[in-house]
């Protein structure tokens, strides 16, 4: 890694839960995390069963400042959050960030909460790092180092979500997950923070032919992220929040035909970078 690389890693592109096993081994099985670098920066978006294994690498590098920021709670973007290596180390600092539960409760109370009997056996008191707990209203843009700005903006998800528009350098990418879209009707805020992005990662589920199904449950298909990426002059689209019963082959074929319709599309796996 080059001190000025701006690039995003997948470690967890699953929706819903963690489907582990031989008909997921080539996108993976780990529920939604991504690491994104800003040159010596690390952040980290969401904290599902992926972040397990970043934890493991992270957990050698004891000088390195982290900030976590959540997109919402629901369970399969805060599961892995407990097993993260980073939280037990005292020479860590990390800042852990929230903004849809404003009004509710603040970004501490909802990891107090989560991590916490009956559901676990510990509580954050065991934690060793310095954590800073922040909380921001979703419009908001944050600096959380010198450099770096992030925008916010509201997603449509049951319990409220927030999305990301990461900028560094000059180049931008944009988590985009999760949200359902209305029929005929492109969604004006994530049109605006995702306006000419490099690098769009968003909320795929559902193809459009499985969609009717599911209204009222708070997630897309990428024939709309394609809709959106369109018109918002997007560089690169990624798919991503995969539907559990979407194995390999299924996702192959939703990637191929993704790159017919738009160029470059890819479907997210683990372990893939982008580079915007």
């Amino acid at each position: 890694m080059q001190h000025n690389d701006f690039f995003v890693r997948f470690w967890g592109a699953r929706g819903s839960l963690p489907v582990p096993g031989p008909q997921t081994l080539e996108f993976g099985g780990n529920t939604s995390c991504v690491e994104i670098r800003c040159g010596s920066h690390l952040l980290i978006i969401d904290a599902g069963s992926g972040i397990k294994n970043l934890g493991h690498i992270l957990a050698d590098d004891s000088h390195e400042d982290i900030d976590l920021l959540f997109s919402h709670c629901h369970f399969d973007h805060i599961s892995g959050l407990p097993f993260f290596e980073p939280l037990y180390h005292k020479e860590r600092n990390i800042n852990i960030w929230s903004g849809h539960l404003e009004g509710i409760m603040t970004t501490k109370e909802m990891i107090y909460e989560l991590i916490k009997e009956p559901y676990f056996p510990v509580n954050p008191e065991y934690f060793k790092a310095n954590i800073d707990y922040r909380n921001f209203s979703i419009g908001d843009t944050l600096t959380p180092k010198p450099g770096i700005t992030i925008a916010t903006g509201h997603l449509n998800h049951p319990n409220r979500c927030c999305g990301y528009r990461v900028e560094w350098q000059g180049k931008s990418i944009c988590y985009i997950s999760d949200t359902e879209h209305r029929e005929g009707e492109l969604d004006q805020n994530i049109l605006k923070l995702i306006h000419k992005a490099d690098i769009v990662i968003y909320d795929a589920t559902y193809t459009d032919v499985e969609y009717p199904k599911f209204k009222g449950f708070g997630h897309s298909t990428w024939q709309e992220g394609i809709r959106l990426c369109e018109a918002a002059e997007v560089e690169q689209l990624a798919l991503f929040h995969h539907r559990p019963r979407h194995d390999d082959d299924s996702l192959r074929a939703v990637e191929k035909e993704a790159k017919a319709v738009r160029a470059g599309t890819i479907v997210a796996r683990e372990g893939l970078v982008m580079y915007p």
